[in-house]
């Protein structure tokens, strides 16, 4: 079946006639003040969320569909205490569609196949034959490629969109560049490779087809080790790698997370781990605070608080001056 997404929630007005897919992020189960059971559900596409209702036959609907598919949706949109939502009268499940992934998450702003070409130019630079043959033969897989290419950094802290991986690995990559120069006797290929790799393991933790969300392997392995057997195997094939190198690799990928408590099994105890636990710590964070900063109450120049970080953030007067 193909369907085209041509309807998005931010186009969405008040008395407009709705017709389109959407994907579920929540479905509930609820009872009217009239005691009649209704449907309340959050669809979701890559331009926002938007609340939806089912007030008929809402036991039969709610059989057809689970949280994480895509419906196809036909109602109308309606003001309910000045907030917009969707009244529904059908509401179907998706099968076999041809549908962008891109369409139901949010995306990179950024073009994944440039990202891509500017990581793989800096790929081309390590002088080391034993790293540069191993981060060839592992991008050399185009199943790898493409996973790496599109899949998030994140389910919801930091880059937790589509292509948020490439993202965050080119933005750490260059941080490195920019910042190693400062120090003496850093392994500079031990570096752009460490900086490549050390996330790899997220294109088989978190799954991305319709909304991001931890794989089975990735709740119960998680990717850094998901990350480290990946460049165990590779390592394995190629003749004469040298053990130290993959000692020192290794080593880099287990400890990026810096803490014992923050998921590393290691803590950083080498030069190049440290430098590259810390820019990935740095790169994380300033993704989450923009992408905090840029939602909530523009009216006002605090976020809202953001539980994680355990913190209200502030953005500053507004571009008029005014507080």
């Amino acid at each position: 079946m193909n369907i085209e997404k041509t309807l998005f929630v931010q186009g969405i007005q008040a008395g407009d006639k709705i017709r389109g897919v959407f994907l579920v992020t929540e479905k509930n189960l609820a009872v009217s003040q009239k005691g009649n059971p209704y449907l309340s559900l959050k669809l979701r596409d890559r331009s926002g969320d938007i609340e939806a209702r089912v007030w008929e036959d809402a036991l039969a609907v709610s059989e057809g569909f689970k949280k994480g598919d895509l419906v196809s949706v036909q109602g109308r949109a309606v003001n309910f205490r000045d907030v917009l939502q969707l009244s529904l009268y059908e509401c179907d499940p998706v099968t076999d569609a041809n549908l962008n992934p891109a369409d139901f998450s949010p995306a990179s702003r950024h073009d994944v196949e440039g990202m891509f070409a500017e990581l793989a130019a800096i790929m081309d630079t390590v002088e080391n034959p034993h790293l540069g043959a191993l981060l060839r033969r592992i991008f050399d897989n185009p199943e790898t490629t493409h996973a790496f290419k599109h899949a998030p950094a994140a389910k919801g802290f930091h880059h937790a969109y589509i292509g948020g991986l490439l993202e965050h690995t080119l933005s750490v990559t260059r941080l490195m560049i920019a910042v190693s120069g400062h120090y003496e006797d850093l392994n500079r290929d031990l570096l752009i490779t460490g900086c490549i790799l050390h996330d790899i393991g997220k294109i088989t933790e978190l799954s991305y087809s319709t909304m991001i969300d931890y794989t089975d392997e990735g709740r119960l392995v998680g990717h850094i080790v998901l990350g480290v057997e990946m460049a165990d195997r590779v390592i394995r094939e190629l003749e004469g790698f040298p053990e130290h190198l993959a000692l020192e690799l290794r080593h880099i990928l287990l400890s990026h997370h810096g803490l014992l408590e923050y998921g590393s099994p290691k803590r950083p105890k080498t030069r190049e781990a440290l430098l590259i636990n810390f820019i990935d710590d740095l790169d994380a964070k300033m993704n989450a605070f923009e992408t905090h900063m840029a939602g909530g109450d523009d009216d006002s120049p605090w976020t809202n608080y953001h539980r994680l970080l355990d913190r209200f953030l502030y953005r500053g007067p507004k571009p008029d001056g005014t507080p």
